[in-house]
């Protein structure tokens, strides 16, 4: 882009190649920009709450995903236009952050954006709407504060946590037993936290599936488990107190690297090459099994040789396991992966009290279940599902309630859900819009109306009648001054979330507001769009 001036003074703008770019600027690329975010939030408008729809998403290459997680709608959608992009990362930095939440924080976005739209046709400066916003979050934030309640849990009483998991899973498919689901991921994550710290290494958590059985058979393993059999169908199938070598070199009798032939031309020198290579794979086994290792654990294979050896030298062994899981294996049994044979020593053994192979169904697939470990420390859940893609949500699931325990057990304060924070924090706004004089007023209270989207979406995905029920509820709440009021998507019978047990952590709705707030900012202070025109 040049400015240039003609002969008497006026400025005009070159644009390089400007037959092939289209150009947008002031109030219609506002416009243009906050209907593009409002289109995205709209589509995910629908799957928020424990009434909201599923998405079906199929992917290039044929691959259906369904799905009402906010962030893995937004992944798999193909998005075009750079603001919409922003609602993707929106909801992809939430997920990151806090792991729930990803649907609210998009919606919320939307609606602060549909406000704002309002003041700019009204003519007020895109800059006075940012400032309004930003004192308007700030108030929201802070009136979370103070409605917060701090939560006590312990290792002996784990109701809060489990409560806490079941309204994250009430949204999802799984929703119909949550409540297994919920002990499964707390009781994880209590197994890898470190208390003290108040940290939590999602990593050492591994989230595996295998299609067959059902939802209900979902299990938590104090252990690791390996997608891999014995190499040998007559090993045993069961070792108690295994002692595991874990090595990451070749278990075989050594190629020559160089490009040397080496040339036989008698029986004999065959022959004795055959035992040479035989003696040393021996040698090897013997130092297994001098070491103490009842159980081999190998990254590459051995062949069909080696593998007889092993079974009549009555040591067990299992090849091509990948290196994430040796690793987690090398965790969990205290052991130390062992790069070189010759540095097999007793004290790099990892131990386990049990190491058994499972077989599932009628079908030949086999897993092997490395439980009772030294440094319980690493844990495995297994889930079942009827089909790939129930498995695959499950597992989405699972995540979401992992990173809400790990959130209590970080900051244990919590806030009540079915839309009762964002009403509070609503009439909070509307109330403090008065204190400050000037245009930003207009903004404050357009951020007031904007919380109410979310309460609104979700008494319209539960089918009842969103303004008459979000105008009851706003109304119960500023008679009693009680912020615990939220919409009963459920139909139990009363609106107060506290009997309902629908709780959110406090850092992920601040986190909500923040991060729409930053994101609605950015796409107002944009007023003039550049792009290159589609030929």
């Amino acid at each position: 882009m040049a400015l240039a001036f003609d002969e008497f003074g006026r400025p005009f703008i070159l644009l390089r190649q400007q037959e092939e770019k289209s150009r947008l600027r002031g109030l219609d690329a506002q416009k243009a920009n906050v209907s593009a975010g409002k289109a995205v939030a709209r589509i995910l408008r629908t799957s928020l709450g424990p009434k909201g729809m599923d998405k079906m998403l199929q992917s290039p290459d044929g691959d259906v995903t369904i799905t009402n997680d906010g962030a893995t709608i937004l992944e798999q959608m193909d998005v075009d236009n750079q603001i919409a992009k922003l609602m993707v990362e929106l909801s992809r930095s939430q997920d990151y952050e806090i792991g729930d939440g990803t649907t609210g924080v998009v919606v919320m976005a939307g609606s602060l954006l549909e406000q704002a739209e309002k003041l700019l046709e009204r003519g007020i400066h895109p800059i006075r709407i940012a400032e309004g916003y930003e004192m308007a979050s700030r108030i929201a934030v802070e009136h979370l504060e103070r409605i917060a309640q701090k939560f006590e849990f312990g290792l002996n009483d784990l109701e809060p946590l489990v409560q806490t998991c079941m309204t994250t899973l009430n949204s999802k498919m799984v929703n119909r037993c949550k409540r297994r689901l919920a002990e499964i991921a707390v009781k994880a994550v209590l197994a890898v936290a470190d208390l003290e710290r108040k940290d939590v290494n999602l990593d050492l958590i591994k989230v595996e599936g295998k299609v067959g059985g059902r939802l209900e058979d979902t299990e938590l393993i104090y252990g690791i488990t390996v997608d891999k059999d014995m190499s040998h169908p007559q090993m045993p199938k069961r070792i108690e107190n295994a002692k595991i070598a874990i090595l990451t070199c070749p278990f075989e009798p050594p190629k020559p690297k160089t490009k040397h032939k080496v040339d036989i031309d008698t029986v004999e020198k065959f022959q004795t090459l055959r035992q040479q290579e035989q003696k040393y794979f021996d040698d090897m086994v013997q130092k297994c099994k001098d070491v103490g290792a009842t159980l081999v654990i190998c990254q590459w294979g051995f062949d069909d040789e080696a593998n007889h050896l092993l079974m009549h030298r009555n040591l067990p062994a299992v090849r091509w396991v990948g290196g994430v899981e040796l690793e987690l294996i090398a965790i969990a049994t205290g052991g130390r992966i062992v790069p070189r044979f010759q540095e097999l020593t007793p004290e790099k053994l990892g131990k386990a009290g049990l190491v058994r192979e499972k077989s599932f169904g009628t079908t030949q697939d086999r897993m092997l279940y490395i439980e009772h470990c030294a440094n319980s420390r690493a844990v495995t859940i297994f889930i079942r599902g009827g089909n790939k893609m129930m498995i695959e949500e499950t597992k989405r699931s699972i995540h979401d309630a992992l990173c809400v325990a790990r959130n209590l057990i970080r900051n244990n304060s919590i806030v009540y859900g079915g839309g009762a924070a964002e009403i509070a924090c609503s009439i909070a706004v509307d109330a403090a819009a008065d204190r400050y004089p000037g245009v930003e007023q207009y903004a404050i209270r357009a951020f007031a109306d904007a919380l109410d989207a979310i309460p609104m979406a979700l008494a319209e995905n539960s089918g009842l009648q969103p303004i008459e029920t979000l105008s009851a509820v706003k109304n119960q709440q500023i008679r009693e001054n009680n912020p615990n009021c939220g919409i009963d998507c459920n139909d139990v019978g009363t609106n107060d979330m506290r009997e309902q047990n629908v709780f959110e952590t406090l850092i992920g709705k601040q986190q909500q507001i923040l991060l729409a707030t930053q994101v609605v900012k950015m796409i107002l202070k944009i007023d003039d769009v550049i792009s290159p025109s589609e030929y």
